[in-house]
């Protein structure tokens, strides 16, 4: 069934979240403003420019573009805290983000989980914590969620990999996974010779914390006290961010979108990598990812050794999500420590070294994102705002090639909107 929705003066839409005001009579400068660089923005904007409305301004509340996708430094190596795998490679479609990482070259591993199951440790404790270990790589590793919040829709058949192919490939390479956001900026904003973006469209540590709409524009605010006055406005931010109070709308949205918003879950996966003065573990084929079985699910439940990734390093990188995630960031990285150190005593013994350096990143705690990246939940059919942003896309929610063609298809909404005063469009349920 299609859900016909007019459009009249407000379009919204979240995660990138579309938010279209047409204004009317008004000279607006720019015509569009871009609320935040992630991905889904990134890609927003190269669209709208390829069209010919290169009149924008990008905000973007943080100190640099790429916003879930972000490397930092641990240990003198170059780690992703956020997005880390392409995923779906090798099948009869080609993922747009694979073509952009090898067009850059960067350091990409295949993923190898065949062995997995002969990779299990457990406690002393009877084999029901190992078939739930099982049960969480299979759901809650790939959705940050367990199977009982999360909708078949999203899971069977999974888009990703049956269009764009089975294989995932961790990016592991110093000039960081963030690269295919630069690309894609570096193709319509203004660059130096070093390739740093100084294109004046690109506003950094602007947080937007109020965007009014009237039939007479738009006006966005920001933190610092500035203000921006434009025709249409596009915010691009999280689920997460949405269902707080960061960004306030005058007026409010109307009951059934903030309603919407409240129905979509915001994920938490939190890739904790650890560093050893000397390895401990099994290393070669088939020892790359291992599971823990304990009675608490989820509890420090899928390892991976980064021996192929980073050589000689001594990592280790161990994946917890959702309420384990929470907990895990309210509490001081020493204890986290502590308990790692216990699970992998279980496992090795208890003479193995201490962890010398541990990160752990926190996406839940940050105001900016409120979590890692969305879960299609139970009871949500069919679109009912104007999206984009990853956890909009159709058939791809959740992955950074659901974010970059969310943008695209936003942009091409928006693009409709301006030139043409095509502002009514049919909303097909998902799985349609």
């Amino acid at each position: 069934m299609v859900a016909n929705v007019a459009v009249l003066l407000v379009m919204v839409a979240i995660s990138s979240s579309l938010f279209i005001s047409k204004a009317v009579a008004v000279e607006a400068t720019p015509t569009v403003i871009i609320v935040g660089a992630g991905m889904s923005g990134i890609s927003a904007a190269k669209r709208l420019s390829d069209a010919g409305i290169k009149d924008i301004l990008i905000l973007e509340a943080t100190d640099r573009i790429g916003g879930r996708i972000h490397k930092t430094n641990f240990a003198g190596l170059s780690v992703e805290m956020g997005a880390n795998w392409v995923e779906g490679v090798n099948g009869k479609e080609v993922n747009p983000i694979w073509t952009m990482v090898n067009k850059l070259k960067l350091k990409t591993y295949y993923s190898d989980y065949e062995n997995l199951t002969a990779n299990t440790y457990k406690q002393a404790v009877p084999s029901t914590p190992i078939e739930m270990s099982i049960d969480y790589y299979k759901y809650d590793y790939e959705f940050a969620e367990p199977p009982r919040v999360t909708s078949l829709l999203n899971t069977e058949p999974l888009p990703t990999f049956s269009n764009f192919g089975e294989d995932l490939y961790f990016v592991a390479d110093p000039r960081g996974y963030e690269s295919v956001v630069h690309l894609v900026a570096q193709e319509f904003l203004q660059v130096d010779k070093s390739g740093v973006i100084t294109d004046p469209r690109l506003k950094l540590n602007k947080a937007v914390i109020e965007i009014r709409h009237s039939r007479s524009g738009v006006i966005v605010k920001t933190e610092d006290g500035s203000v921006y006055r434009a025709g249409y406005v596009m915010v691009s931010a999280s689920v997460g961010v949405l269902q707080t109070n960061l960004i306030n709308f005058e007026p409010d949205l109307p009951t059934w979108k903030i309603m919407a918003i409240y129905q979509f879950d915001m994920g938490i996966y939190t890739k904790i990598f650890l560093k050893f003065p000397y390895k401990f573990w099994p290393s070669g084929n088939g020892t790359e990812f291992f599971l823990y079985a304990h009675e608490k699910r989820g509890y420090y439940t899928i390892w991976q050794q980064l021996e192929r990734e980073y050589p000689g390093a001594n990592a280790l990188l161990v994946t917890v999500t959702d309420d384990e995630s929470r907990r895990i960031e309210q509490q001081p990285d020493f204890e986290t420590k502590a308990e790692v150190m216990q699970v992998l005593r279980d496992m090795f013994g208890k003479n193995i070294p201490e962890v010398t350096d541990i990160l752990v990143p926190k996406w839940w705690s940050n105001r900016f994102y409120k979590g890692t990246f969305s879960n299609w939940p139970i009871g949500v059919t069919r679109y009912e705002i104007y999206f984009t942003g990853e956890h909009t896309s159709e058939h791809y929610n959740g992955y950074v090639h659901g974010a970059y063609l969310a943008g695209i298809d936003s942009a091409d909404m928006l693009i409709k909107c301006v030139k043409g005063r095509m502002c009514k469009y049919d909303v097909m349920p998902k799985g349609t």
